[in-house]
């Protein structure tokens, strides 16, 4: 989660709620109001069991997301996917471009001429899914290190 979004909230139930539930309508910095933040918040809940995040906590489609972002026009033919996502196997790369297709995040165009062309680009419902994995990059990139200590004080005090 973004720090300015982790101080918001944390400004926001240091504050405390009216009785009626909704804050004082201040504007804060970016502008929302107390109450917009306070109803934001509130709402936030985890979503049930869809499918979408083990789909996209698995191994390959977050990385096929990102070449085709990273691609001119968020469009690549399936060999310059596979050569750009290390390790894929052909089958998988085919399993993973069907699942994306299937939930609307990226689209095939056929294209009948010889040798057939088959290219894949993101949706635009796919391309509003890049902020939040953008989020998670930014978050890595900030944590990586002390997440890679904690991994290595557990491995030295857990006995083998």
């Amino acid at each position: 989660m973004d720090p300015a979004v982790t101080d918001d909230f944390k400004r926001s139930r240091e504050s405390g709620v009216q009785e009626s539930g909704v804050q004082e309508s201040s504007i804060q910095e970016n502008g929302m109001q107390e109450s917009e933040r306070a109803e934001s918040q509130a709402s936030f809940q985890p979503m049930p069991l869809n499918g979408i995040c083990a789909r996209l906590g698995d191994k390959w489609t977050v990385q096929v997301i990102w070449r085709l972002a990273m691609a001119e026009d968020h469009r690549l033919r399936f060999s310059e996917i596979k050569r750009e996502v290390r390790g894929i196997t052909q089958r998988m790369l085919t399993l993973t471009l069907r699942n994306l297709e299937r939930d609307g995040l990226i689209e095939r165009d056929y294209f009948p001429e010889v040798p057939p062309r088959v290219e894949y680009q993101l949706t635009v419902l796919g391309q509003s899914l890049l902020p939040a994995l953008q989020g998670i990059h930014r978050w890595l990139a900030e944590n990586l290190p002390q997440v890679e200590a904690h991994r290595q004080r557990y491995d030295d005090a857990k006995p083998c």
